[in-house]
């Protein structure tokens, strides 16, 4: 019954559209399996030279061998030829061998680039993975930046590329939504101008528009809540106008609302990145994945994108800037109900860097594995915040499913003040709030749980590794900082996972308390 329960309050905030296709797809795939049917994998095409101005580098993962590979901290050598199915590392490590990223990597001559496409082409009867609408659209965008880059004008290679989108048109990921439909569309634009396809182009637009209305909120933010896949979108987004603006098919009726929201992502990015450069390892963030925040400002300099002047709202993050500090704190909801799959159970979560290095940190991510170092990375007491009963403020569960979620009902502001309530203990009969109090060279954070029956509440603050902490009485001593609580503290190690695959063991202050809690970071 439990199961059934969770199974309930996970899909009752799923959209119908979500539904229809999840069952659509379903279905079709069964009734083709029956049939047989095949999708062609070559498709006579005619493409065209599309003028683009230079975009980023993408991080190196391709030797010039060409055999030897590394993705996510995981490395690999193909001794004979690659298999593009290679299922050793997971679906995610394939899946980057497939999106050919490494097209853009600084050191990638056109040679090596045109023998990795051919030898894919080569064996593409027997892809798996590399079929799927999401890899097809990262892919797609990579080989045409990279045929457009070297002027390259190769009929199998194009009528390939031609095949694989009318794959992904048949195959749009309406039944996630998301950052993976955006993906689509971004894809089918740049397929639409590249084969001058008019079909692409009017299911591109229409995706776009819509999603992107959708997506990013009135703060700037992209409505998954994650800084990562905020910097991706955005990247994206500025391949998109650096096609449309260097390009004049259509008359560039995009590039007005393209560069409006770029404009805004670029103001929200720029008030939560630290100004070390670091992006706040929120909801699924990790670093090594997406261009960086000064990577993304110098492209969009280079396409005459400006910065909006933004005030983070919407996306439930508030940004405090001392003189001393920088603080990140989450007083929103986990995420659009409907797609929380990149989501944590981290209502109150905070950082906070100091003198320009990192301090109280996220714990990070590791693994999109369904595994128990997934569920633990997603689970409250892997954040900055307080876990009642040793449970879950949200219910997190498998890799991407949320049933029961935690939700903001009561939320001021002030000059120097923050103060929350979220019902995710609602359950337990439990409201929680929180207080932050941001002066000059202290942050009190007060916790209180209202309710009439006695819980056991835990609050966790989690160290960055280069941070040595020690514990006098009810004192934490750690560098130039005192941090005094009125609980009970107790010093454990945790394993903070700044990427992929990677784990540093580091402190954490685990601190036990009945209905309030009072901390204050005192900074020297």
């Amino acid at each position: 019954m439990y199961k059934l329960g969770r199974l309930v309050h996970t899909i009752k905030y799923l959209k119908f559209k979500q539904v229809y296709f999840r069952f659509f797809y379903t279905i079709r795939k069964k009734f083709r399996q029956f049939t047989r049917f095949q999708y062609k994998l070559t498709t006579t095409s005619f493409s065209i030279k599309l003028l683009l101005q230079e975009s980023i580098f993408s991080l190196t993962s391709c030797t010039k061998s060409n055999n030897d590979f590394e993705f996510l901290n995981k490395s690999h050598t193909f001794k004979a030829k690659i298999d593009w199915n290679f299922p050793l590392y997971g679906k995610l490590w394939t899946y980057n061998l497939t999106y050919f990223d490494y097209l853009h990597q600084e050191n990638m001559t056109k040679e090596n680039g045109l023998t990795l496409i051919n030898d894919f082409i080569d064996q593409i009867n027997s892809m798996r993975d590399a079929l799927e609408p999401f890899p097809i659209s990262l892919r797609g965008m990579n080989w045409i930046k990279f045929l457009s880059k070297y002027e390259i004008k190769d009929q199998k290679i194009d009528d390939s590329l031609y095949a694989q989108h009318h794959i992904l048109i048949d195959n749009l990921e309406y039944h996630l939504l998301g950052n993976h439909l955006l993906e689509n569309g971004f894809s089918l634009l740049l397929g639409a101008y590249y084969f001058q396809d008019e079909k692409f182009y009017l299911k591109a637009k229409k995706i776009l528009i819509e999603e992107l209305n959708e997506q990013i909120l009135k703060d700037g933010a992209h409505f998954e809540l994650s800084p990562m896949y905020h910097q991706l979108m955005l990247f994206r987004l500025l391949d998109c106008i650096n096609m449309v603006k260097n390009n004049n098919w259509k008359n560039q009726e995009l590039l007005t609302v393209f560069t409006s929201k770029a404009e805004m992502m670029l103001g929200w990015l720029n008030v939560m990145t630290y100004d070390n450069g670091d992006i706040p390892l929120l909801n699924d963030s990790t670093n090594n994945i997406a261009p960086t925040s000064g990577e993304l400002n110098q492209y969009a300099n280079r396409l005459d994108i400006k910065t909006k002047e933004i005030v983070l709202s919407d996306s439930g993050y508030r940004k405090i800037k001392k003189d001393r500090y920088e603080m990140i704190v989450d007083v929103g909801n986990i995420g659009p109900d409907y797609i929380p799959g990149h989501a944590h159970s981290d209502t109150f979560n905070f950082e906070l860097y100091v003198d320009r290095k990192p301090f109280i940190v996220d714990t990070g991510l590791s693994t999109y594995e369904s595994n128990d170092r997934r569920q633990l990375e997603r689970s409250t007491k892997s954040h900055n915040t307080i876990e009642i009963d040793g449970e879950n403020q949200s219910e997190v569960w498998g890799g991407f499913r949320v049933a029961k979620r935690a939700k903001i009902i009561d939320l001021k502001e002030s000059t120097d003040s923050t103060i929350a309530m979220h019902d995710g203990y609602k359950r337990k009969k439990v409201l929680h709030t929180r207080q932050y109090v941001t002066k000059k060279e202290k942050i009190t954070i007060i916790d209180t749980l209202d309710t009439k029956n006695k819980h056991q509440g835990v609050g966790y603050i989690h160290f960055h590794p280069s941070i040595n902490v020690k514990m006098v009485e009810k004192e934490l001593i750690c560098n130039n900082v005192i941090i005094i609580c009125s609980g009970k503290i107790e010093l454990i190690e945790y394993n903070y996972s700044p990427e992929f695959n990677t784990e540093i063991r580091a402190q954490c202050a685990k601190i036990s308390f009945s209905n309030e809690l009072h901390t204050e970071i005192i900074i020297k």
